[in-house]
């Protein structure tokens, strides 16, 4: 994934949220909302909102929009028991990615 963004994911039982955020130097700054999957399509939501700003190239927002549709995928093939579980593989398995929830 680009190094000029970062996507931070709320990782929960019921719900997986997903925002993005723009690196500046060490720290990062917020551009986007959460976007709550499956309450709403986060996924459509993201691309709607990269599709706004036009300083985020085409090609970065594919590979942006790649990474959620992987952690997405991720979350869900994992039983609502085990989501918690799994919260440090997704940290792992995802280490570009940032992650909130409880592990």
């Amino acid at each position: 994934m680009t190094n000029k963004f970062l996507l931070k994911f709320l990782w929960l039982e019921k719900l997986i949220a997903v925002s993005l955020d723009q690196k500046v130097g060490d720290r990062s700054a917020p551009i986007t909302e959460f976007f709550f999957w499956p309450k709403t399509d986060a996924w459509e939501e993201m691309r709607l909102d990269l599709e706004k700003r036009s300083w985020i190239s085409e090609s970065e927002s594919i590979v942006l929009l790649n990474q959620v549709t992987e952690v997405i995928n991720f979350w869900q093939e994992k039983s609502e028991s085990n989501r918690k579980k799994e919260f440090q593989a997704a940290k792992e398995k995802f280490s570009n990615c940032s992650f909130v929830g409880r592990d």
